[in-house]
């Protein structure tokens, strides 16, 4: 009788043991997930009793979210309100208690909400202090945004500009966009998620979207071959067309044979053997390293949700990021095939050219420039911090020369200011089988010190259409915005 007693007792204690362990992994050792879980209601019926914090513009006065009362005394709640529109929707998104966060009100949330750890939560209620929300000022510029959503108008495709010294995104459009003052009505939502709905309004093109980046990527190859030692900007080369690449004849744009040039000269008016031939000669061992210095391979190091982002890096047919195996003469000018092709959003594109910009440095982008508490306190400035060492000094000189002669003699003189040096690159990728193409420009300014970097990219442009053309005065207006306001 006493063994079975014994025997009882240690199931109940085993039974017992179970019970906590499962309790404690939701309440204790899962708690955050479950906080984070888009699924998860709780928090954010929690955070309608109190002001969730603005979303101020770089200048501090243009209101991007806020947070309007509705109702009375116990009944009383705060909903979100976006005074701009759409206008910052993609890089700001939307916070409701049906449908959840997303944007910089999701990664940035704790902020907005005044979830203080659990010290600053004690010293809040020992102050008798109610509960409420940090404002969160970003580093986006109001007008340059304003423009570059009005440029992109009835058009797909994105916008980027960030500061190669600091990494502060001044600019982040993307269209088709959407109102996050009209997201959470059902009848919208639904709409926005239809399946068939091409659109796309909700997809932030910016961080999302993966394309051809053209010849816009020979700006990678490049800095691979200079910095590897495998050329200088004066090595000779053969830019002759066609030629035999992976055992497929491939041609320079027009069929043009530049014969006998130097680097320099090839990357002025992009031509595609020679970089072609570059590529094989820098190898898809060196290439891939130096793309995972640029940022290729990982989500964006930005301050906004990983899951609302995508890495840009070679990707076969199936979709997955390879690191060999692709004919790396033509993913050296931008291009490739079933297996392995360069996909990239803008902005990678827009990293690129910031770290030729920043002497080789890449500095991580952040859309956040500070967070202030109610009574005006700065709880927190957002300081840079250096991502990677992606070339040398040296290196990043002689491309940013290259770059120059680009827009001054080359495919970008469309992107060229008054008075201002342009240093920049030009891409143009065919897609949907040749029916339509992808431009592209990416570049910076001024060259002597530069400020600003931008990649900008339309999608599905009719035939004929080019970076050189479509792109580049697009960038030329938003550079100009942003060195006059600042």
């Amino acid at each position: 009788m006493n063994r079975q007693i014994l025997h009882l007792f240690a199931l109940t204690l085993v039974l017992f043991g179970v019970l906590i362990a499962f309790t404690s992994r939701w309440s204790v050792f899962e708690a955050e997930s479950l906080n984070d879980n888009a699924l998860n209601r709780r928090g954010l019926l929690e955070q309608q009793k109190a002001p969730r914090g603005l979303i101020l513009a770089r200048d501090g006065r243009t209101v991007i979210a806020q947070s309007d009362p509705v109702g009375r005394g116990e009944a009383r709640v705060y909903v979100r309100r976006y005074p701009e529109g759409s206008t910052f929707g993609h890089p700001v998104g939307y916070s409701y208690i049906t449908i959840g966060e997303s944007a910089l009100e999701r990664s940035r949330n704790d902020a907005l909400t005044g979830d203080l750890d659990e010290f600053g939560t004690i010293f809040r209620e020992l102050q008798s202090r109610a509960r409420e929300g940090d404002d969160v000022v970003t580093a986006l510029d109001p007008d340059a945004q304003r423009q570059a959503i009005d440029l992109l108008a009835d058009r797909k495709g994105s916008i980027v500009a960030l500061e190669p010294a600091t990494g502060r995104v001044r600019v982040s459009a993307s269209t088709p966009g959407y109102d996050p003052n009209t997201v959470d009505d059902p009848a919208v939502f639904a709409a926005l998620n239809d399946p068939d709905n091409t659109e796309r309004e909700l997809v932030n093109r910016a961080v999302q979207t993966n394309y051809p980046p053209g010849s816009t990527f020979k700006v990678v190859t490049a800095a691979a071959a200079l910095d590897s030692g495998e050329v200088t900007p004066d090595s000779i080369l053969d830019g002759s067309s066609p030629q035999e690449v992976s055992g497929v004849p491939l041609a320079n744009a027009g069929g043009v044979s530049y014969g006998p040039v130097t680097l320099t000269t090839a990357l002025t008016n992009s031509v595609n053997t020679v970089f072609a031939r570059l590529g094989e000669q820098v190898g898809e061992r060196t290439l891939v390293e130096y793309m995972e210095r640029f940022g290729f391979y990982q989500d964006p190091q930005l301050d906004y949700p990983e899951d609302e982002m995508t890495a840009s890096g070679v990707r076969n047919a199936d979709g997955r990021l390879v690191t060999s195996g692709f004919d790396v003469g033509r993913v050296a000018i931008g291009q490739g095939g079933a297996e392995g092709q360069i996909q990239v959003t803008p902005l990678q594109m827009a990293e690129v050219a910031a770290a030729v910009a920043n002497g080789g440095k890449l500095i991580r982008p952040r859309l956040t420039e500070r967070i202030v508490a109610k009574d005006g306190r700065v709880e927190e400035d957002i300081e840079p911090a250096q991502q990677s060492q992606v070339m040398k000094p040296r290196t990043a000189q002689q491309l940013t020369e290259m770059m120059a002669s680009v827009v001054n003699e080359g495919t970008g003189t469309a992107a060229a200011l008054s008075g201002v040096s342009v240093a920049g690159k030009t891409g143009t990728a065919e897609v949907s089988n040749g029916l339509a193409n992808q431009v592209w420009f990416i570049g910076f300014a001024p060259v002597e010190s530069p400020r600003y970097a931008i990649a900008v990219t339309l999608e599905d442009q009719p035939v004929g259409s080019s970076g050189g053309v479509d792109a580049a005065p697009l960038a030329a207006q938003v550079l100009q915005t942003l060195l006059e306001g600042s």
